[in-house]
């Protein structure tokens, strides 16, 4: 797939099954997000791969943070399944220190950049996922399991997989104008 086209035509696909990437693929898309613009050379970056049984854990951290956090049991429910949409989940962490030249807003848009590369690498390979935050990217409970220290940030869970539906190819261009203000 032609680079210009995979960047200009991205949509997540939220509907994923197996396969998911193994072996070069998955190599492919953790090499995409440590390609990350890195001011500094911080590599201020931590992947989290949950796959298999992984999933059953991760599901029994987001139903204890969704306890924790007064949830009703229909969301309780929801962040029990969650890890169950898609066979792979890759968890970013922005691994932020304290630095005289890069600030930490920098270091977590790095580790967000990270995140759209192994998204678009995905994609190059035939696969798709989504980028997934919400409220458990700042849970002290799913901070915990994945070894959050103070100034790090959980930036996204990145959901992996083969999509189930087909993506329209016709999407229209994006007008750039209402973005856009030549200074």
């Amino acid at each position: 797939m032609d680079a210009l086209e995979l960047l200009v035509n991205r949509r997540s696909a939220s509907r994923l099954a197996d396969p998911a990437p193994v072996g070069d693929q998955l190599e492919n898309i953790l090499r995409a997000g440590l390609r990350a613009p890195d001011h500094g050379t911080l590599t201020p970056w931590q992947f989290f791969i949950i796959e298999g049984e992984g999933r059953a854990r991760f599901s029994a951290l987001l139903e204890k943070a969704a306890v924790d956090a007064g949830q009703d049991e229909k969301a309780i429910d929801k962040a029990r399944s969650a890890p169950f949409r898609a066979p792979l989940i890759i968890t970013v962490v922005a691994k932020c220190r304290e630095h005289h030249k890069v600030p930490l807003w920098e270091q977590e848009i790095s580790a967000g950049c990270a995140v759209m590369a192994m998204q678009m690498a995905a994609v190059a390979q035939g696969f798709n996922g989504i980028w997934r935050s919400g409220w458990f990217t700042d849970s002290p409970i799913v901070r915990d399991g994945f070894n959050c220290g103070e100034l790090d940030k959980i930036v996204g869970f990145l959901y992996l997989g083969t999509p189930q539906l087909k993506a329209s190819t016709s999407i229209a261009p994006a007008d750039t104008a209402p973005f856009v203000v030549r200074f």
